[in-house]
């Protein structure tokens, strides 16, 4: 990591992304204070394992801050000063927006304009932020490109994060803060999510209970490796986003700007079926799943694909780990973590 972005503020770092996140930037050499309010929307008791992982370190600090709580946040930021913010907490999850819509409102609009606000009045060099390929929304030109109009979520998470993308570009436009907004394909891996579906395959499997097989296993998704996030994400640190000088009005391009703003997917850039996934599981398991086939449930897209040519040309990178890799990773750290 270049020396300008030592000091980094990763919020949400005791969520799956943030604690791999903060472990590799440590590994860096750089300094991390890791935020979140390790609430109870999945098993606390993991979020307190990946912390106590990181907690050891000596450039490691964590606070406990509620991103909503404006003065708290203010303090923050007045006493570090960081040079760089990565914004990953969130309240996560689709369906959970169907029942619970104020938490996406209290993290995802008012926890993201006091991050923004932070940023502006402390001189911070980059805000990198999480948004989702949930924004896609009704889209169904495949693959999906960041150059194309995001104006039809399906859910309020959706909503949310498309919200934080118009919200950052404002601050890139008024105050000349860089900001880059990153679009997740379906993350998996070790210290998943108990909400997501590898972790709620893999539980279902072993304790030999049906699985729910929504749009009856047609569901197709562009399934990331953790480790290809992550460096994805360090690569986009160290890049400010800048200006588009061929940028124009007449023609706007939503996945940049005249102000230093910038969108990127990553995704594995290979969509698979449901089906797979499940094999995939099933094989490294060496069990068969017993499956309860649904139709698609409210908020849900059929498909997901990441055009990632962007990311590929201004970092040099493309995720790339297959399923047949990133899948037994993730069930090895599975069985030893819950000694099964």
């Amino acid at each position: 990591m270049k020396d300008e972005f030592n000091k980094i503020l990763v919020t949400g770092a005791a969520g799956f992304i943030g604690f791999h996140l903060s472990k590799r930037l440590l590994e860096e050499g750089c300094s991390v204070v890791g935020l979140d309010i390790v609430n109870d929307y999945y098993d606390p008791s993991i979020k307190e394992a990946r912390l106590d992982i990181l907690r050891p370190h000596e450039r490691f600090r964590f606070v406990k801050i509620d991103l909503a709580d404006k003065a708290a946040m203010d303090e923050l930021f007045k006493e570090e000063r960081f040079d760089a913010v990565v914004n990953l907490a969130a309240q996560a999850g689709v369906r959970y927006s169907l029942v619970n819509p104020q938490s996406y409102v209290d993290s995802n609009l008012v926890g993201f304009v006091n991050i923004l606000e932070g940023c502006r009045h402390n001189h911070v060099k980059h805000l990198v932020f999480a948004s989702s390929s949930s924004v896609y929304g009704s889209n169904t030109k495949m693959p999906f490109s960041v150059h194309d109009n995001v104006d039809h979520p399906v859910s309020l998470y959706a909503a949310s994060k498309k919200s934080n993308e118009l919200m950052a570009h404002a601050y890139a436009h008024l105050f000349e803060i860089p900001c880059t907004g990153l679009r997740f394909f379906t993350v998996y891996g070790p210290w998943g999510r108990p909400d997501m579906a590898l972790f709620l395959f893999t539980k279902a499997i072993l304790e030999d209970r049906p699985i729910d097989v929504f749009n009856y296993g047609k569901m197709q998704r562009d399934f990331t490796y953790i480790d290809d996030i992550v460096e994805g994400v360090v690569r986009v640190i160290e890049r400010p986003a800048r200006p588009n000088p061929q940028w124009s009005g007449d023609n706007p391009d939503p996945g940049s700007s005249y102000a230093p703003y910038k969108i990127y997917n990553i995704g594995n850039n290979q969509p698979v079926e449901l089906m797979h996934f499940i094999e995939v599981i099933e094989d490294t398991l060496g069990k068969k799943a017993k499956k309860n086939l649904l139709p698609l449930q409210p908020g849900d897209v059929p498909a997901t694909y990441a055009n990632i040519d962007d990311l590929v040309r201004d970092t040099g990178f493309k995720p790339s780990t297959p399923l047949e890799v990133g899948i037994p990773r993730f069930i090895e750290w599975y069985r030893d973590y819950f000694k099964v």
